[in-house]
């Protein structure tokens, strides 16, 4: 039985491990190398810390470098079965991660096909779980990594079918504009660019994300903006550089280097445990794997896309593009055996969504959430495209216990 002291000694473990990996991200980005995905990191760190400190992080702990599991995870499930898209799908994918395993079973119980990524793509691609075949006492085990295993029936990228739904796992969204941020492996979009590589999805195919209210922020951009660095007050600034920011109006010094990629998954729909927020479409979905994005680390770990690769590589007679070297991340892990056990619950704690909680002695705390941008930042923002990009007024250097979650007023479809 792992104690309180257990947890917050791997915690800090956790903690400690993702300082050296963003250190070693930020230099190799001062490098001139690697995909330029600090500010991500910078904005996972945030979102696991709070969720620990809170006690909003359920089982497995700590949920660094995992799509976090937190306190009511089920009842995001209750929203998407309410959806009228799942309820007229017949084939729903669901990611393997622990918060969705309830939305796994649900997808059996309403009697859907149900599409499962085999857990890092490491043994191979889906698998598809069929609940005519399933005992009705064995849904919820089948959701599990083992039931999987015994239950479902792997298929390859041949495989002829159409998914009606995709569901994945955040750190991060974006209600405004739908983009997320993952963990960092990249294996929501490897699975989303080979599903449209088969055909099993389009444009049109809804996704969706099951994340808690805390996990709701503003300041995950949809474009970039032009990259310059304006010099700090007092010191010697080039005219062009005045020029660009009178122009835009902005009274801070930004380096605008911050966007998603083309390979970047954004979400249609969003299920908390308080609610469903429908995000306007503002963003291209990806349409198959980009392989000029694609690392050599990472090709070399997942077996699936070693094989797709050299099929396409035969099919057209055409070497495909390899992309930039890049630092793989650390692998969530218990006691340095490399994947998750069982954690200890920590204090018990109801969270009310909305920057509200009750904590052990029932008094209610009240987040006020982190301050939006001057209204000048606001509308250099959108002199530049007419895109919510959600910068905060502190960014990412706001004191880590004192960052409350923001959350997202009157956004269109709640």
């Amino acid at each position: 039985m792992e104690t309180e002291e257990d947890r917050l000694r791997l915690d800090q473990q956790s903690r400690d491990r993702m300082a050296a990996h963003m250190k070693a991200v930020e230099e190799a980005e001062a490098a001139g190398s690697g995909d330029r995905g600090a500010w991500k990191w910078k904005i996972r760190q945030r979102i696991w810390d709070y969720m620990e400190e809170n006690d909003i992080a359920a089982n497995p702990r700590p949920v660094h470098h995992r799509i976090p599991n937190f306190v009511n995870a089920e009842l995001t499930a209750k929203q998407v079965a309410a959806l009228p898209e799942f309820q007229s799908a017949k084939w729903v994918k669901v990611n393997p991660d622990r918060p969705q395993s309830e939305v796994r079973a649900t997808v059996l119980r309403s009697g859907k096909m149900l599409l499962v990524p085999q857990p890092r793509l490491r043994t191979g691609f889906f698998s598809v779980l069929d609940p005519a075949k399933i005992p009705m006492d064995k849904y919820g085990y089948a959701c599990t990594q083992a039931g999987v295993v015994a239950f479902g029936e792997p298929i390859d990228l041949d495989a002829k079918l159409k998914v009606d739904m995709v569901i994945i796992g955040s750190v991060a969204v974006n209600p405004a504009n739908g983009a997320r941020i993952g963990k960092g492996e990249g294996f929501a979009e490897l699975e989303y660019g080979m599903l449209r590589l088969m055909g099993a999805i389009d444009d049109t195919t809804p996704v969706v994300s099951c994340i808690h209210d805390c996990q709701l922020v503003d300041d995950i951009p949809s474009v970039s903006l032009p990259s310059f660095v304006f010099q700090r007050e007092g010191s010697r600034r080039d005219q062009n550089q005045k020029n660009q920011k009178r122009q835009l109006g902005l009274k801070k010094w930004w380096f605008f280097e911050e966007q998603l990629l083309c390979h970047d998954v954004p979400v249609d729909i969003i299920c908390t445990p308080t609610r469903t927020i429908r995000v306007p479409p503002s963003l291209p979905k990806p349409t198959g794997i980009y392989w000029d994005k694609l690392s050599p680390q990472k090709l070399g770990s997942i077996l699936i896309l070693q094989k797709l690769k050299a099929k396409l590589e035969q099919e057209t007679g055409q070497r495909l593009p390899s992309g930039p070297d890049e630092i793989l991340p650390p692998t969530a892990r218990r006691d340095g055996k490399g994947k998750g056990g069982k954690g200890g619950k920590g204090k018990k704690g109801k969270d009310e969504g909305r920057g509200e909680r009750k904590g052990e002695k029932g008094k209610e705390r009240k987040g006020d959430g982190r301050k939006g941008k001057a209204s000048r930042e606001q509308d250099a923002l959108r002199m530049v495209k007419d895109t919510r990009t959600g910068y905060g007024s502190k960014g990412s250097e706001a004191p880590r216990r004192r960052w409350q979650p923001k959350i997202a007023k009157d956004v269109a479809g709640q």
